[in-house]
């Protein structure tokens, strides 16, 4: 394990632990990374896991660095075998000077460099369950890292609940059985909290001053609906899982008539159902946000595997014509702004806004630092100023009309999925229907103006080199840090609609070559962008439902560079 022995500065490891689904690979998963974020590297987090609850196999790949990272590498330092099928499937990973610590009740093999342990065995004499075995590992993981029995302790506490003693005791038993083989030297850097994406849009949802949050359980945004309902009763907040994606959207829409701030969260099949009632919302002015979670498709595809294949769905989504926006965040710092973002984008316009997460950002897990977000002030509404008669769709100059809620003196507030007149009362003239078609459309240049005001476009790497890295969501983690390894400038939309075509260019003077990476078959942001009068020269796609690794990708970029 010589690379456990460099600096901290040259640092950089990960571990793979596998085993079947059921067996509490993920929350061990997030032990580890809790526990080396202690000691002052950062931790990132990638989740492999099938469509089904018990059987088949799960892995979790901890990368650990003494710098900011947000993806991971194929080869691995240290291999943690629950079973035989995740030995096999994962030995070639191994750095030729890494360990592997196995169960050696279900591994059958032995070489240099492994270590078995009878977990089962051990997890028995403590009247533990099948399940804690993982637990029993992470105690040998820490003494084999030289990592302190306190620190161990620790984390274990805060994170077990219940049978948290009894988790304690294994661990500690596991710990007791192992030996130090390497050590982790770092300089302590500041700690930082480890987040999924879907808690950061959570988080940011509740910083833009939700009300309340619908969702039909869709992965990869169902980590969100039980984040905000394990913390609704500290915000205040009303979440609800209705027994439809057709329900949630009506339902959100209700909300919205009423003044309360409401977000909806789903994947592809379930945006389907409701792009009616997202046409709803846009007729009849009502802000929603929509948390769109993007996986393998079409129809059912790969349910727990990532895609970047919405972007001109989300663009084009429902029948007729009316703006709204779409924002593609690519990190835990850039989901939790938008988000906030999306939420006054929404109720200044009374549009509906789109946050297109993936599976990658929604449920990979990665330091988060609330300093590098700029600070996202509550938007308040435009009111009626109580002056007439209320005119729901009052049309002047500007095509934001001042909003009323029901029970409020003197408004009668009619809002229907017809066309409709400045009351909200149906028509089917053919002068008040151009009229009412222009007042909601002639938002978009507002909108663009107000996005303008934002970092719509991300630029990183060597901002000097000719040759273009593009990419969006949440392949921002490789992209920047192989631009940064190969001298490269690295460009990032976070705006995809309206999109900042002004912004965009500027991004890219000077550029000879631009190459395009993304999770789709198509190139979805080569075409939009193609319309805009730019077109890659080159496109890296992948959509096996896999992501990019920083080895896999690296490898793409020296072919074309």
């Amino acid at each position: 394990m010589k690379a456990f022995n460099k600096n901290i500065e040259d640092k950089d490891f990960s571990i793979l632990i596998g085993g079947k689904a059921g067996d509490g690979i993920d929350k061990a998963g997030l032990i580890i990374a809790k526990i080396i974020n202690r000691l002052g590297l950062y931790v990132y987090i990638y989740r492999d896991y099938p469509s089904i609850i018990r059987g088949g196999h799960t892995f979790s790949i901890i990368r650990a660095s003494a710098k900011r990272i947000s993806c991971h590498k194929d080869n691995i330092d240290v291999l943690l075998a629950i079973n035989q099928e995740t030995f096999d499937l994962h030995k070639e990973r191994l750095n030729g000077d890494g360990i592997v610590i196995y169960n050696s009740d279900n591994v059958k093999t032995a070489s240099a460099g492994m270590y078995g342990f009878n977990l089962d065995e051990v997890v028995k004499k403590e009247n533990g369950e099948p399940i804690m075995r993982n637990t029993c590992m992470l105690g040998i993981l820490c003494k084999a890292l030289s990592i302190s029995k306190e620190l161990l302790e620790g984390v274990l506490q805060e994170e077990f609940s219940g049978k948290g003693d009894i988790n304690l005791k294994i661990a500690l038993k596991g710990y007791e059985l192992a030996e130090e083989l390497t050590g982790i030297k770092t300089d302590k850097n500041e700690t930082l909290p480890v987040l999924t994406g879907n808690e950061a849009i959570g988080m940011g949802l509740i910083r833009g001053g939700l009300d309340a949050y619908l969702a039909y359980p869709m992965t990869p945004s169902s980590g969100i609906l039980h984040f905000l309902a394990a913390k609704s009763g500290d915000f205040s907040l009303d979440v609800m899982h209705p027994e439809s994606e057709i329900s949630v959207m009506l339902m959100a829409c209700g909300f919205a008539y009423a003044g309360k701030k409401v977000a909806v969260g789903t994947s592809g099949g379930g945006f389907c159902l409701m792009t009616e009632g997202l046409s709803f919302s846009g007729i009849a002015e009502l802000p929603v946000v929509v948390i769109l979670g993007q996986r393998t498709g079409p129809s059912t595809g790969l349910p727990t595997y990532t895609g970047q294949t919405e972007v001109h769905f989300a663009i084009n989504a429902g029948h007729g014509e009316f703006p709204r926006v779409v924002l593609a965040p690519g990190d835990t710092e850039e989901a939790f702004y938008w988000s906030a973002l999306a939420l006054n984008l929404a109720w200044e316009f009374q549009i509906p806004a789109i946050v297109l997460s993936d599976k990658m950002l929604s449920e990979s897990s990665y330091n988060f630092d609330i300093n590098l977000i700029p600070k996202v002030n509550e938007y308040e509404p435009v009111l009626w100023d109580r002056n007439g008669e209320y005119k729901r769709y009052f049309n002047s100059d500007n095509p934001v009309s001042g909003l009323s809620f029901p029970g409020q003196k003197g408004a009668v507030i009619k809002v229907n999925s017809y066309e409709h007149d400045e009351y909200g009362i149906t028509t089917e003239k053919a002068d008040i229907t151009e009229s009412m078609q222009k007042k909601r459309q002639s938002k978009e240049s507002l909108i663009a103006k107000k996005l303008s005001t934002y970092e719509t476009i991300g630029v990183y790497g060597d901002k000097g080199s000719d040759t273009v890295l593009l990419c969006w969501g949440s392949n921002k983690g490789v992209c920047k840090e192989l631009a940064e390894e190969l001298h490269l400038r690295m460009i990032h939309p976070k705006v995809l609609w309206p999109f900042p075509a002004e912004e965009f260019t500027a991004s890219i003077r000077g550029a000879k070559k631009m190459i395009c990476v993304e999770n789709n078959i198509t190139s979805q942001l080569s075409r939009l962008i193609e319309t805009f009068g730019r077109k890659p020269d080159v496109k890296i796609l992948r959509y096996d439902g896999r992501p990019f690794s920083l080895d896999g990708l690296r490898k793409e970029l020296k072919k074309v560079i």
